[in-house]
């Protein structure tokens, strides 16, 4: 057994019968919900599923977990997710994936936030690995772009997959990934880019984690 599905087992031992359960998006997220799926099927858990993607959308139906749709309802009990960075304070980067407004929705929309990952995801400031996924309204993109360089911010447009053209959301967003300056903490970066006119949301999850679960070498430690 790996780290991320060591890591997915110990969160799935927060749910409960009867919660509504967030599902994450990527791999650390899938071994949850295969697990999620093996309680309820092996041991009789009920309990009810909301996704932040399209796949763990299909992943859930694929495993006959209950699923239902995130417009309706207005607050869950537990989601589980992975995250991209991890810092001291608790800080999580999120959005390799793209799925920045549902993930955000759902970690503020629950009682209990869980974060699972391995130890390669700890860093000592936001941005240290990667850079930071911020989606944007394509109308407005350039203009937040100019927003965000005056204040020291570097990047561009993500490309699609293709490489000809830009990447899309599912809400039909660009995404900018910009770098900037190691000094600005993520609580000043983060009211930054809430404040910055035409950015829908960004991967900075301040003070959103509840619970930090790390796997390393084996062993799952609790922050």
């Amino acid at each position: 057994m790996n780290d991320k599905q060591l890591v997915a087992l110990r969160a799935a031992q927060y749910v409960q019968n009867g919660m509504l359960v967030g599902l994450g998006t990527g791999s650390t997220a899938n071994y949850f919900i295969e697990e999620l799926a093996r309680l309820t099927r092996e041991q009789g858990l009920r309990c009810t599923t909301i996704a932040s993607s399209t796949i763990s959308t299909q992943k859930a139906q694929s495993l006959q977990l209950p699923i239902v749709a995130l417009e309706h309802v207005a607050s869950i009990d537990l989601y589980v997710d992975g995250a991209d960075e991890i810092t001291p304070d608790k800080t999580l980067l999120k959005g390799r994936g793209s799925d920045l407004v549902k993930e955000k929705l759902l970690a503020k929309a629950a009682t209990k936030f869980i974060a699972v990952a391995d130890a390669s995801k700890l860093v000592n400031h936001i941005g240290q690995n990667f850079t930071i996924p911020i989606e944007v309204i394509p109308f407005a993109w350039q203009m937040a772009k100019k927003s965000l360089e005056a204040l020291g911010g570097v990047g561009d447009l993500r490309p699609n997959a293709a490489k000809d053209g830009f990447w899309i959301t599912s809400h039909g967003s660009y995404v900018l990934d910009m770098r900037f300056d190691a000094s600005i903490d993520a609580s000043t970066l983060n009211a930054i880019l809430n404040n910055t006119p035409g950015v829908v949301e960004h991967g900075i999850f301040h003070q959103l984690a509840d619970v930090i679960l790390i796997a390393q070498d084996g062993v799952v430690s609790e922050r």
